[in-house]
């Protein structure tokens, strides 16, 4: 999808319910079917209790079929209503106001059936779940009331955060405004195969961002969906927290993963990260996105065993939903304004986490300016991972010589200072430093010094290759990277003697720099 389609299809809504009867239709609802229910059944934004005693049952639920009895009792006594979620003859004793679409449960946060409610001048005073004697006593006024019944009791999860509604319940009845237009597919067109044809994927299935998904994804943050992150190149379209909710459903995300989307869009979003030169430039760079702090273990990211690989839901899908974003709101899409020569397949998704517990060094987040514990992402402008193998060093110098080798071969053996890398040292490697004691700090001053050549070996011209430093340079002693420009994280399996360096795109003004911001809530 391409131009101001690009900024207005954002929902996908599916097929609407046919089937005759609104209660039916509830014991089989799909995602997206229950508006339709809704509007059918006639329900109220948000209905008000009345006063008095309010009791909230369901037939299914062995502890509301216990108290049922009591009800004829409590109704005697004092004005009561009674909301029965499931059977609308249920219970028999009293009348029973059937909560079809379980509006009256959603608006009022019935988690437990039965719930027991006082209500005086439309306001709630006092309330109970499950089934205690005593509390039932207290809040009905009725001394003697299930005298021959267990003291205690508990009862049943509510219809109305059972986990097959919840989200249809919170796309009816939630107060949350959705801005977004939403997109009707034809009854017989494929919602998969019509999301590819619109151009709104990356080549691979996209989840349909209905607004149940899209809500439930908006959980995930306490952000409000219109706050604006950033503006989305290369357009620079207004990227708001709903939009990127919409993407984050696209990719495959869980609510959990969303602050880590926003927050690696926020830093890819700078002019510092150059977000549009990125994704103009010929070379074959993307975002790689470096995820530190406890909130990387909490969400199940993966730090370890095919860190670069397949196979985590977090690391594959919140690298995506960046992507997506920056494709569908920023229009920033392959063979227009994305000119990459070859490219990478790190331009699908490229996140991972780093190994913090087990390394010997301080985190990555922490060397660029974070404090301990803080959850924080680094977006790095690199290419695909490339291997470094070194199975027979056993000291730190050793080490360390194959390391500046192989980082000086990076993009060419004779341009310097231009590029900048992540270097990942994996356990094994990183086991050679710890024993050694050799900190970031330390390990970092050796490779720079390592990583130094006479510009008489740079020039253009030497060694028999065209490429190269300027003449000017010849009597010049040259880094490969600037001071700055080695980004040492630890991540990988528990086996193998290898690290792997990520290339950086061209550094400074004209180029990209890395950005490491704090994930919020």
């Amino acid at each position: 999808m391409d131009g101001n389609r690009t900024r207005r299809t954002e929902f996908v809504r599916p097929d609407r319910v046919e089937d005759g009867g609104a209660h039916q239709a509830l014991r089989h609802l799909r995602l997206g079917e229950y508006r339709e229910v809704m509007s059918s059944s006639n329900a109220a934004a948000k209905p008000e209790l009345p006063d008095g005693l309010v009791v909230v049952v369901k037939h299914e639920c062995e502890t509301c079929r216990m108290t049922a009895p009591l009800l004829a009792e409590i109704a005697a006594a004092s004005d009561l209503t009674v909301y029965t979620q499931d059977d609308p003859h249920f219970p028999r004793e009293v009348a029973a106001i059937h909560d079809v679409d379980l509006s009256v449960s959603w608006h009022h946060d019935i988690e437990t059936v039965p719930t027991l409610i006082r209500v005086v001048d439309g306001v709630e005073v006092a309330r109970t779940v499950g089934w205690s004697r005593e509390e039932w006593r207290q809040v009905t006024g009725i001394g003697e009331l299930g005298a021959d019944l267990p003291v205690m009791r508990p009862g049943c999860g509510s219809m109305s955060v059972d986990p097959d509604r919840v989200d249809a319940l919170r796309a009816a009845f939630s107060d949350v405004p959705i801005r977004s237009r939403y997109v009707e597919f034809a009854g017989a067109e494929d919602e998969f195969e019509a999301m590819f044809a619109r151009g709104w994927t990356d080549g691979l299935p996209v989840v349909p961002p209905t607004p149940e998904r899209v809500l439930n994804m908006l959980t995930g943050t306490t952000r409000a969906p219109d706050d604006v992150i950033a503006l989305a190149p290369p357009d620079l379209v207004e990227l708001t927290v709903e939009k990127i909710a919409i993407n984050a459903v696209m990719a495959g995300c869980l609510p959990e993963y969303l602050p880590w989307v926003i927050a690696a869009l926020e830093a890819a979003c700078t002019d510092t990260f150059n977000m549009h030169g990125v994704l103009c430039t010929t070379m074959g760079v993307g975002p790689v996105i470096i995820c530190n702090g406890p909130g990387t273990r909490a969400i199940g990211m993966n730090s370890g065993m095919n860190v670069f690989g397949q196979g985590t839901r977090a690391n594959m899908t919140i690298g995506r939903a960046v992507q997506l974003a920056i494709r569908n709101v920023g229009g920033g899409r392959p063979g227009e304004v994305d000119r990459a020569t070859h490219g990478n397949p790190g331009k699908l998704t490229f996140c991972f986490a780093e190994d913090e517990e087990g390394s010997p060094f301080s985190p990555l987040s922490v060397a660029r300016g974070m404090d301990p514990g803080v959850d924080a992402v680094t977006v790095f402008a690199g290419e695909g991972p490339k291997c470094i193998v070194d199975q027979l060093a056993r000291t730190p110098d050793e080490l360390i010589a194959t390391l500046a080798a192989s980082l000086w071969s990076m993009h060419h053996p004779k341009l310097a200072m231009a590029f900048d890398v992540v270097l990942v040292i994996a356990p094994d490697h990183a086991r050679i430093f710890h024993e050694a004691r050799w900190d970031r700090s330390r390990t970092l001053d050796a490779l720079h010094h390592a990583l130094q050549r006479p510009g008489s070996d740079l020039i253009r011209g030497t060694q028999g290759m065209a490429e190269g430093l300027p003449e000017s340079l010849r009597d010049a002693t040259v880094s490969k990277f600037r001071p700055d420009g080695i980004l040492l994280a630890h991540a990988g399996g528990g086996a193998g003697l290898f690290s792997t360096m990520i290339g950086g795109w061209v550094n400074g003004g004209t180029g990209s720099d890395p950005v490491t911001v704090a994930v919020g809530s």
